[in-house]
């Protein structure tokens, strides 16, 4: 399979994701005249939904930059490109979870709600381990300016993500707001380890095109 097929058919995925994520929008129930306060009302809603796309939006970013590095699509890739996909395709289900159990404000149920998230959040973040590590050992698939000191900066941070996504089901046991706020910080943690990534791979890309010029001198 070519690179760009491979990144066309992540992309469908990606965006048919999204698409699913925005139905949990509905028109709400209301009495004529009170409609503001219906809408407010779903605040929930509205809350797992921006976590949820800033979530889901950083993933594409870390898997089109990501992958963008590759010039061969080999059978291992695929296949753990399909188990990274199904891992992500799981976001909407503890988003709604979520959303509903916000809305009724049962403890328990919001517990149940924000470990499920966890747990798919960890999930999908030990697939990128996985993914990273096969790579590592298949260079071959990558492009030149790819080296394995590239992988050396990112390859702990899944299981970083990892880590505060377990910590965030510890504390659900304890106190729901202080999951809620690991659960989040997990999600700026990847967008953080992405603009570090994307950073990296422009400074390869520079370095490679400079080193012939240098080695004229």
């Amino acid at each position: 399979m070519s690179v760009s097929r491979f990144q066309a058919f992540s992309d469908g995925v990606f965006a048919i994701l999204i698409t699913i994520l925005v139905l949990s929008f509905q028109v709400p129930d209301y009495h004529a005249g009170h409609l503001f306060t219906a809408v407010l009302n779903q605040w929930p809603i509205m809350a797992a939904y921006v976590v949820s796309y800033f979530y889901v939006g950083t993933l594409w970013l870390f898997h089109h930059d990501y992958f963008n590095t590759l010039v061969r699509i080999d059978r291992g890739v695929n296949m753990l490109n399909l188990l990274l996909l199904f891992s992500i395709t799981l976001i909407d289900y503890p988003m709604a979870l979520v959303a509903n159990t916000l809305a009724t404000g049962n403890v328990a149920d919001m517990r149940v709600a924000f470990i499920m998230y966890d747990l798919v959040a960890l999930f999908v973040s030990f697939t990128f381990f996985l993914m990273y590590l096969y790579l590592h050992h298949h260079m071959n698939l990558k492009a030149p300016h790819v080296t394995t000191d590239f992988y050396t900066t990112i390859k702990f941070d899944p299981l970083r993500s990892v880590a505060i996504y377990g910590a965030s089901i510890i504390a659900a046991f304890f106190s729901i707001p202080l999951s809620a706020l690991l659960l989040v910080l997990g999600i700026l943690f990847h967008f953080f380890a992405y603009l570090r990534m994307s950073r990296n791979l422009r400074t390869a890309r520079v370095k490679r095109v400079e080193s012939p010029v240098s080695g004229k001198k």
